[in-house]
């Protein structure tokens, strides 16, 4: 049975909303001329952080199971976006940085794949309409 998930967003004027699920709040803003001041993520913004959400929550747990724990993982997201209107993105980087000791690079890129291809819903909804590259790298 699908699971409905619910966000109820509010106009606060101009370009900005406030929008959350009943327990958490998010501000959502967009600057109406170039170099303006906002007061919260734009909407494109608030996608590459849901991407790096997911996988970074995925990785490090994926990494624990196969008995590698990470001491840290720091995700790092770049979108190119079109300046034609709508301005989607037309790639997606995604790094990974990872520090431990012992983490092997053939289980790192295998728990990637598998965030990629199986568990990240996030990774799999963008990656039907956008390119999304990887590169990791491991600090010990």
């Amino acid at each position: 049975m699908p699971t409905e998930l619910v966000i109820h967003a509010d106009y606060q004027g101009g370009m900005k909303l406030t929008a959350g699920d009943g327990e958490h709040t998010v501000t959502i803003d967009y600057p109406l001329e170039p170099g303006q001041t906002v007061e919260g993520l734009t909407p494109l913004k608030l996608l590459l952080v849901s991407l790096a959400g997911c996988a970074g929550n995925t990785i490090p747990l994926l990494l624990a199971k196969r008995g590698r724990p990470v001491r840290g993982l720091e995700v790092n997201v770049r979108g190119l976006r079109r300046d034609e209107h709508p301005s989607v993105f037309t790639r997606i980087d995604v790094e990974f940085v990872l520090h431990g000791a012992q983490l092997d690079p053939a289980v790192v890129e295998h728990c990637i794949a598998l965030a990629d291809e199986k568990l990240c819903p996030v990774w799999a909804m963008l990656r039907a309409a956008t390119p999304i590259f990887t590169t990791y790298r491991i600090e010990d």
